[in-house]
């Protein structure tokens, strides 16, 4: 193996699995809810819909569960 390959000569090309990674999608979130994440985001240095995307995929990992309690009437 070389020590040094030269790649300015090399033709970039779009990931051809890029758009299979990720579904966009539009929702409704409270204010306070984007602007918590939005803050959070701003102290760890990422964009807030990732550190949402990251939170929701911990949600899937641990199978958390939501508990919804209406209240009767």
């Amino acid at each position: 193996m070389r020590n040094e390959y030269d790649l300015s000569r090399m033709k970039s090309r779009r990931n051809p699995y890029a758009s299979k990674l990720k579904k966009p999608v539009t929702m409704r979130l409270s204010e306070d809810v984007v602007s918590y994440f939005k803050g959070m985001a701003a102290e760890a240095g990422v964009p807030y819909q990732t550190l949402i995307n990251l939170y929701l995929r911990d949600c899937v990992t641990q199978h958390r569960q939501v508990q919804i309690a209406w209240p009767a009437k």
